[in-house]
């Protein structure tokens, strides 16, 4: 596959396998299932192809695709990948597939339109992390919404329309602002092409005043903020999970929420340097009471899928933290924990949707005992649970570890502070676990069917992942570290800018006195 094409392949395949499901009946379902699983299998394999390709060490982006597309206003299809974006499309092609099974036997009607949701909504979610034009990039954003949507309102639970409303609602709101800040963001630099924006500023073609910068900052920010969700603009999150079919809280935690602080490494913080700066300190509060409330919270959650949800908003306040330390480990840390949580918290989901499976309730009094007749399922849930928790040798530590040790050499209160969220999230992962796997075992738990060959074969593949990651985390902060620090370098432009005034004010200072 020639490089120059590969993002456009993997882009567009999920949309080219569509007319083949269309072409089968309805009620195919056996064929329905086994060909959209296929295609999201050809995709995680043709994404390899990035890592393989890929060249540690440098910052600039790779793989790149440009082609003009509207002449006025200047639109162009322009993609491209660097290190903070290369993991986030392997972790979107990997946990479709992983989506796809955890439904093969929970969905039963409307088949074939869930699994070309499943497709539409893949194409949006790798459109979003390699678009290097804005507009580009708010077509590909915009268009992840609306599958998701169906998702939740069509095969979702009993309150689904509820949830999707609350959902599409939200996410509107911040995508509005958002496309303010990018109209008005062309009105100022004259082009929509995000590499062409970054180098005006770092050369000072294009310079911001504050207020024009804490404008724009604010709107992207907003718009991602929602989308993490970032404590207070979290509420939507817990309904969106809870009545979700399992893939599409798997897709919409281990991915979708993602989004959010991807965009805020991409646009708000090498765009905007100084409004971000200036609103750090503010950020990091709500970053770390979202660390230690959704910690709280989940510990009361008698539901434990919406447990699972909280611990969501928790996780990612770790990750925003991160970003907004103005550090490179810190940063790191915050791309690595993004993948982490990806994979872990969609394991969790998965494994919830197994025991929902089998009992058809979310609520952990139902439960009890389920290690005796589940000892497989009681044992990689105890395994995803320490990884959430962040265990040593397990993916989930070496993120929190970066993200904490960077933030203490900046601001050692900031990471005293959310650092409570890592004791927090061992209490209410291992009580939620003992709860539902130890004691007695209720009658009607009693012949619960253990995990079947599908559902190991799932689960087993993402606890390796897990180990490795926790072992093996070089192979990607190896490529993400050239990006990670390319950007708190484009984040000292206020610095210099500074400095460059205080300068020429004291050589000046002689001569004003003089005179």
């Amino acid at each position: 596959m020639p490089p120059s094409y590969l993002l456009t392949v993997l882009t567009l395949l999920p949309l080219a396998g569509i007319p083949a499901l269309l072409l089968l009946r309805p009620d195919d379902h056996t064929w329905i299932r086994r060909i959209a699983l296929t295609i999201a299998l050809v995709e995680f394999l043709l994404s390899l192809l990035l890592v393989r390709g890929f060249v540690p060490g440098t910052a600039a982006y790779q793989f790149e695709e440009f082609r003009r597309w509207i002449p006025d206003p200047p639109i162009h299809y322009h993609l491209g990948v660097d290190g903070v974006s290369l993991f986030l499309v392997l972790l979107t092609t990997f946990l479709t597939p992983v989506a796809m099974l955890s439904s093969w036997k929970s969905i039963e009607r409307r088949v074939q339109g869930f699994f070309i949701t499943l497709l539409v909504l893949e194409t949006g979610m790798v459109g979003v992390f390699i678009s290097l034009d804005l507009v580009l990039f708010f077509l590909f954003w915009e268009a992840m919404l609306i599958p998701m949507y169906f998702l939740i309102g069509i095969w979702g639970h009993e309150r689904r329309v509820y949830a999707a409303l609350k959902f599409i609602l939200y996410t509107m709101f911040g995508s509005i602002l958002m496309l303010v800040a990018i109209v008005w963001l062309y009105e100022l630099s004259g082009t929509f092409d995000l590499p062409q924006i970054q180098t005006m500023l770092i050369s000072g073609q294009l310079t911001l005043p504050l207020r024009t910068e804490l404008l724009l900052f604010g709107a992207f920010f907003l718009a991602f903020a929602i989308k993490v969700p970032l404590f207070p603009l979290h509420t939507w999150l817990p309904d969106a999970h809870t009545e979700a079919p399992t893939a599409g809280s798997i897709v919409l935690a281990g991915v979708l929420l993602k989004m959010g602080t991807y965009g805020m490494v991409r646009f708000c913080v090498p765009l905007f340097p100084e409004a971000a700066h200036r609103l750090a300190p503010y950020i990091a509060v709500l970053a770390i009471t979202g660390v230690i409330y959704g910690a709280l919270v989940a510990m009361v959650q008698t539901d434990l899928k919406r447990l699972v949800a909280y611990s969501s908003v928790s996780h990612l306040g770790f990750v925003v933290l991160g970003i907004f330390a103005f550090n490179p480990t810190a940063l790191q840390g915050s791309l690595y924990q993004m993948l982490n949580h990806g994979v872990s918290t969609g394991a969790l989901f998965l494994l919830v949707g197994t025991l929902y499976d089998r009992r058809h309730t979310h609520l952990i009094a139902e439960y009890g005992g389920l290690a005796t007749p589940m000892p497989v399922l009681a044992a990689l849930f105890l395994f995803v649970s320490f990884s959430s928790a962040g265990l040593p040798m397990l993916n989930g530590f070496v993120g929190e570890f970066l993200i904490l040790t960077g933030t203490f050499e900046r601001h050692t209160a900031w990471a005293a502070c959310a650092a409570l969220g890592v004791i927090f999230s061992s209490v209410y992962l291992l009580w939620a676990y003992q709860r539902v796997f130890f004691g007695a075992v209720q009658e009607r738990n009693q012949k619960l069917p253990d995990a079947d060959l599908r559902e190991r074969v799932v689960l087993f593949a993402m606890a390796g992942l897990i180990l490795w990651m926790g072992i093996g985390s070089a192979v990607f902060t190896r490529r993400t570290e050239a990006s990670a620090r390319n950007i708190i370098e484009q984040m000292q432009r206020p610095q210099l800018y500074n400095a460059r005034v205080a300068s020429a004010r004291r050589l000046d200072a002689p001569r004003t006195g003089a005179r």
